[in-house]
């Protein structure tokens, strides 16, 4: 009897995750094989997934930006990025329809940077990094955050990924407010960006907040939360108790030019203030 139950639970746990793995054409970017899920049936209009060799992407025509992207990083995979030189091919996504697309054109002159959502320090190889300088994985970025806190939040994960031997990463673009900005009167730019990460070693996650702004303030919250403000639940085959608790992400260390000291969270109690101002 004991063996037909463990039998029936496997099929079941087969079953689940092939269900999973069917609703994406690339599950080997993402935790147990299963996409991030839009919580907010509104960021679903006009998307589109696309796979890549080294990351996921759900693209929106409506903001013409990516809503997430997301990497099964590993320690072998970053040691096989070292001393890949960086070419800049940025290029327009030409697997989606002309006018759901980002152009070159869109952030010319624009005062804001082509933001990686999966960062080119990710890619292994050159093809992957090639794929990671598509305007698909693109957001209108701040220039003074992308250069310094957001390079650090992400060189953050990758010490991250070293120590403990792999993670999955979901990045993504929150639009907040009636009032958005766009540049090329075509591209919205994002409120706010999001890092989400889970440690399947160690079975803990949570993810870094940051206002794409100026500034050296960031805030760490559980997935729970996330989910609340993003309309986006990166990692939905966590358990409610691992949604709910919050890794203890590394602390960035921003590399760039008009880096100072290494930036510290928000306090936890300014951190709800703060959730709660951007559910308003």
């Amino acid at each position: 009897m004991l063996l037909r139950t463990i039998g029936v639970a496997a099929t079941l746990v087969l079953m689940t995750v092939t269900a999973q793995a069917a609703d994406t054409a690339c599950p080997q970017h993402f935790a147990d094989g299963a996409p991030p899920k839009l919580v907010n049936e509104k960021l679903s209009a006009k998307t589109q997934e696309l796979c890549n060799v080294g990351y996921g992407l759900l693209h929106s025509g409506v903001t013409r930006t990516g809503l997430w992207s997301a990497e099964h990083l590993t320690r072998e995979r970053l040691d096989r990025q070292k001393g890949l030189e960086r070419k800049n091919t940025f290029h327009s996504e030409q697997r989606l329809p002309p006018d759901e697309r980002a152009e070159l054109a869109d952030y010319a002159r624009s005062g804001y940077d082509r933001g990686h959502m999966a960062p080119s320090g990710d890619m292994p190889d050159p093809v992957s990094q090639n794929e990671s300088f598509s305007l698909a994985n693109m957001v209108p970025q701040n220039p003074a955050n992308n250069r310094n806190l957001w390079e650090g939040i992400e060189s953050a994960v990758r010490d991250l990924t070293r120590r403990n031997g792999e993670v999955y990463v979901v990045t993504g673009s929150i639009f907040q407010g009636q009032n958005l900005k766009r540049i090329g009167g075509r591209v919205l730019v994002p409120t706010h960006l999001f890092k989400a990460v889970y440690d399947p070693k160690n079975r803990q996650a949570a993810a870094y907040l940051v206002a794409n702004a100026e500034g050296d303030q960031y805030q760490r919250v559980s997935i729970a939360d996330l989910v609340q403000v993003a309309g986006v639940d990166p990692f939905p085959t966590l358990p409610t108790a691992v949604k709910a608790a919050v890794l203890d992400l590394p602390q960035p260390r921003p590399h760039g030019k008009g880096a100072k000291k290494a930036p510290e969270p928000i306090p936890e109690k300014s951190v709800l203030d703060y959730l709660k101002q951007l559910l308003r």
